[in-house]
């Protein structure tokens, strides 16, 4: 099955390379997106040409994929579900959840000029990144790319319910499925209390399994295309 691999802010598509031969190894073929604005040389990407290329990718996949987003990319993954339910076998989100209806798709960071930078790790201390070594850090920060403002600042709409029953599977890293229950219990996720199909796993690494634990991630991308 091909697998769509969409990252979060900062990383293009290279952010997968580890993650690819696990895949292909369990008989699927990954297809890692550089998004516009975002490792393609573009510096006034929206995130509304971010969703196209997601978009893109979807159509021109063989058969029905799987869709993946990390962190923020949560977002543009949901997209999927949201423009093509009926295209997709489903939706993988790791480490992140789609942003609430109209609402700014990452506006996390403040800009500078026209694009954020990376922060650096300082943000992103304990349970996010304290299974990277120094040396990884410094390679994933070497990689990165600002992501100009109107991607982070474009403005999120969902417009059909039917995403709501797209097969939906949860990677949990830095957190325990125990408390992405309660962040959906409380109401801080609403686009996953909704989903009548959610599926929550766990996976014991930092936010950016794809560069710490990328055989136990292929395993759960997996497994997340036989549901």
């Amino acid at each position: 099955m091909d697998i769509v691999l969409v990252a979060g802010l900062w990383l293009d598509g290279t952010a997968w390379d580890d993650v690819l031969p696990e895949l292909e190894a369990l008989g699927h073929r990954g297809v890692p997106i550089t998004l516009p604005g975002q490792g393609d040389g573009a510096t006034a990407a929206t995130y509304d040409d971010q969703v196209a290329a997601v978009l893109a990718a979807v159509d021109a996949a063989d058969g029905a994929p799987l869709v993946v987003g990390h962190s923020a990319a949560c977002t543009l993954a949901w997209a999927a579900a949201d423009r093509r339910p009926d295209a997709i076998t489903g939706v993988a989100l790791i480490g992140g959840f789609p942003a609430t209806h109209e609402t700014a798709y990452a506006d996390f960071f403040e800009p500078e000029g026209d694009a954020v930078p990376f922060p650096g790790w300082e943000p992103f201390a304990g349970p996010d990144s304290d299974d990277m070594s120094p040396e990884l850090k410094a390679e994933v920060a070497a990689r990165t790319v600002p992501v100009p403002v109107g991607v982070t600042r474009g403005v999120v709409r969902w417009s059909d319910e039917r995403r709501h029953g797209v097969p939906l599977t949860l990677v949990c890293p830095e957190f325990t499925p125990d408390q992405a229950r309660e962040f959906i219990a409380s109401g801080d996720v609403p686009e996953l209390a909704d989903a009548t199909a959610l599926e929550l796993v766990d996976l014991d690494s930092g936010h950016w399994p794809m560069f710490t634990q990328p055989a136990a991630l292929a395993s759960l991308l997996d497994g997340a295309t036989h549901r």
